[in-house]
């Protein structure tokens, strides 16, 4: 059954809003009512008042607008007094998404989550854990020189990884590693050497870093997810190609968390079986 306040009650809330909302805008009663156009006598009625009668709609809206709150706010309706479209500027933000990790955005976000679970789905095999040799194969022919500063950050996202003191959680599908080994879709034409040096690399990272770095990878067939990642109960990050889609909201990042926690129940091969599936396709490069 709904919780019923009592109209006294809801009043005085609405008051104690009012007067509160006043203050933190430096708006005077004489000013309040100049910018709603009531007198300042209403005003001071809505202030002082004892009894149980709320004002109008009318006369709440335009103190709502007047003093930039949300009018589910001053009745007591919401405990935050953003209106909804500042929640969702707040709460919902798109960021360009450069081609390469150049970008300190990603970067900080990963700071701003250090201490906390970072979940991740990479849309390629993880940047921070690819060879230089990889990085130059996929990335050179689109950015020329500027393949070294992409090589600079994933170093730098590693070496965050391995002093930050979170946990790095990484599901992805399981054909998106053979495809890699087997140099086919869009790995296609890779180097069997570079092939076997990405292996062995992961192997070595995979070891090091294990249980703080887990991976999990998945049947696409039977699950699936576009790129994301989740910063602790911080951020949860949808990567779109040329933009990430930044969601703050609580709800929102314990949806985001919530998939990715069914990923790793639905993952095909938990991470201590991920060595024996990496040396197995390494050793099948021809």
């Amino acid at each position: 059954m709904p919780h019923r306040v009592d109209k006294r009650a809801r009043a005085a809330q609405f008051r104690d809003r009012l007067s509160q909302a006043m203050a933190d805008k430096g708006m005077t009663q004489s000013a309040l009512s100049r910018a709603i156009a009531v007198d300042r006598s209403t005003i001071s009625q809505l202030l002082s008042g004892q009894g149980a009668r709320l004002p109008n709609a009318q006369v709440v809206a335009e103190c709502a607008s007047a003093l930039d709150v949300s009018a589910d706010w001053l009745l007591g309706l919401t405990e935050r007094p953003e209106r909804l479209a500042q929640l969702l500027a707040a709460s919902l933000t798109m960021t360009e998404a450069p081609r390469a990790l150049i970008d300190e955005t990603i970067f900080a976000w990963h700071r701003e989550a250090a201490g906390y679970k970072i979940r991740h789905v990479p849309a390629t095999l993880p940047d921070m854990l690819k060879t230089h040799a990889v990085l130059r194969w996929e990335y050179e022919p689109h950015l020329g020189r500027t393949v070294d500063q992409a090589i600079g950050a994933s170093e730098d996202r590693l070496a965050w990884m391995r002093s930050s003191g979170s946990d790095y959680e990484i599901a992805m599908p399981i054909h998106e590693i053979e495809a890699f080994a087997r140099a086919e879709g869009y790995y296609r034409g890779i180097d069997a050497a570079i092939r076997r040096q990405q292996l062995d690399w992961l192997l070595t990272v995979h070891d090091q870093l294990y249980p703080s770095l887990r991976i999990f990878l998945f049947d696409a067939r039977r699950v699936f997810s576009a790129p994301i990642t989740i910063f602790g109960p911080l951020l949860a990050v949808l990567y779109l190609g040329r933009n990430y889609l930044a969601f703050r909201d609580v709800e929102r990042v314990r949806s985001f968390t919530q998939h990715f926690d069914w990923l790793v129940r639905e993952a095909e091969i938990a991470t201590r079986d991920v060595p024996e599936l990496l040396r197995s396709l390494r050793d099948g490069i021809g």
